[in-house]
């Protein structure tokens, strides 16, 4: 077989599609992983309506999601989707064996010790730079959820509650989940594919039922009468991602692959051109690959949504979130004027879990080992360890620049703007020269690339981490969870409030 334009292609999964990939010029991989999660999508609206906890019990919901789950990892993957539940299998029987002191290390190690053996024979063994079917990621999302559930689990049985951040205590997991639970957690179909991971108490709580109405009300609310609020309908949120995914669509069939990011490295087009005009070329190309990111992110965010999960609460103005898993924000991506604000909008989930198993846990260096487990997640092409470590000084140079040159920009409101739009263009420049090597994956060609615009950022931020003071923070991390938390909670009686306006509006 061969992929289109006659590249060298193999694949495990199903080959029933291949007539359409052929005709639309997309790898089969690409074809398989959209055809299953438009039906996942229709599958989410049936089982929100015919197999909602009213209707059906919670043993049914688990057995439907994790039977039709499996079924769309083996039709992307064949015999590749083995690794998915060995690994799924493994850390179960090692979280009813192990110490509750030491399944979180346990399930850690394991874990991402075979996400990485699997990607190593991947890349290296089986044709390092030749397309064949990549299953790595549905493994990291279930490396995400497992070794959340393990330290969820180790901070609900294993340790004091004095001893938990707000947070922590929040998610904590107080027993074992059954090997149902567990499976159903892992493998359902709605994230099998593309995620998001999330938490376990809330997986449970959205397939007993009681999700949206934990969301919605609490003892006060009884108090006053309202002891049950109809489920808010996710169609209007779910309507909205999906002419988002058409627009990513339009996008990537339009733009995507006119502006190959590997331009950059173009002998001519290095000799002939200036670093600036290189660098908008950049930030057009990097532009250009993200509809692909979008179109998957939000169309897995919308099957959650559309099967009922996802529910966040009330808003300030009444309306309905459906963004509690959500794995981006477009709009503050897109506006970001700082780096730490670009990388928290991206990826949210996957920035959630690696604060809550490694920066929050970390006795010091918690920016520097949090970006290295990133990159270990990733996968193991040099690029990506190039990006996160160029990503740890291009972080911390961003935090003092901050620190030190904002609040003299805050005395009115032109320096204010002024001061966003030079921080905007900044922070988009530093991302994408951070991001090249992530495209590239390979060595020779990222080492080229920065070398062509002189290692312009990496010194740079080097002479501001020297040169500028470093503003010691006042709050440690526990005090700052605790406050973001009770933030939250305040957030939180407002949107309680809100719906019980919106309940007497109703009637």
């Amino acid at each position: 077989m061969a992929s289109p334009g006659n590249v060298p292609y193999r694949t495990t999964g199903s080959t029933l599609l291949h007539p359409i990939s052929e005709l639309l010029h997309i790898s089969l991989d690409q074809v398989n992983f959209v055809v299953c999660q438009f039906l996942a999508l229709a599958a989410a609206v049936w089982f929100r309506i015919y197999l909602r906890p009213s209707h059906a019990y919670a043993i049914v919901r688990h057995a439907f999601a994790t039977i039709l789950g499996v079924y769309f990892a083996v039709f992307c993957f064949g015999w590749y989707s083995l690794h998915i539940f060995t690994l799924v299998l493994l850390c179960y029987f090692i979280m009813i064996t192990a110490d509750i002191g030491n399944v979180h290390r346990y399930s850690f190690v394991t874990a991402m010790g075979y996400l990485t053996l699997c990607q190593i024979n991947r890349v290296y063994i089986f044709n390092y730079g030749i397309l064949s079917t990549d299953f790595s990621g549905p493994l990291m999302i279930v490396t995400q959820k497992i070794t959340t559930l393990a330290f969820q689990l180790h901070d609900g049985i294993g340790r004091k509650a004095e001893d938990l951040t707000t947070d922590q205590l929040q998610h904590c997991v107080k027993r074992r989940p059954s090997l149902l639970e567990y499976l159903s957690y892992h493998l359902n179909f709605m994230s099998i594919l593309a995620g998001p991971c999330s938490n376990f108490q809330d997986y449970i709580a959205f397939i007993e039922g009681r999700h949206i109405q934990s969301k919605l009300l609490d003892i006060r609310s009884n108090r006053n009468g309202y002891h049950k609020l109809p489920d808010p309908s996710p169609n209007e949120a779910v309507l909205r991602k999906l002419c988002i995914i058409v627009m990513c669509l339009i996008l990537f069939f339009t733009f995507t692959k006119a502006f190959p990011v590997s331009y950059v490295i173009d002998n001519n087009f290095i000799n002939e051109t200036s670093v600036l005009t290189r660098m908008i070329y950049l930030y057009i190309a990097i532009q250009a690959c993200k509809p692909k990111y979008y179109f998957a992110w939000i169309l897995a965010d919308a099957i959650n949504n559309a099967a009922g999960y996802g529910f966040n609460g009330v808003d300030e103005n009444g309306h309905f979130r459906w963004d509690l898993i959500s794995t981006l924000n477009i709009w503050n991506i897109e506006t970001s004027t700082s780096f730490k604000m670009y990388i928290d909008n991206w990826n949210i989930q996957t920035a959630v879990w690696l604060k809550r198993v490694c920066y929050d846990r970390a006795p010091k260096y918690g920016t520097g080992l949090t970006f290295l487990l990133s990159a270990l997640w990733h996968g193991v092409y040099p690029g990506y360890y190039f990006t996160f470590v160029t990503g740890i000084p291009v972080m911390l140079a961003s935090r003092v620049m901050r620190n030190n040159f904002r609040q003299y920009f805050l005395c009115s409101k032109a320096w204010k703007v002024f001061y966003d739009i030079v921080t905007w263009i900044v922070t988009q420049l530093a991302v994408c020269y951070t991001v090249v090597p992530f495209c590239l994956l390979a060595l020779e060609p990222s080492f080229k690339f920065y070398k062509s615009t002189y290692f312009c950022f990496h010194i740079v931020c080097i002479f501001v981490l020297v040169l500028l003071p470093r503003k010691p923070s006042n709050v440690n991390k526990r005090q700052s969870s605790k406050h973001t938390f009770q933030y939250s909670a305040d957030h939180l009686k407002e949107q309680q409030y809100l719906v019980e306006k919106i309940k007497y509006h109703n009637t």
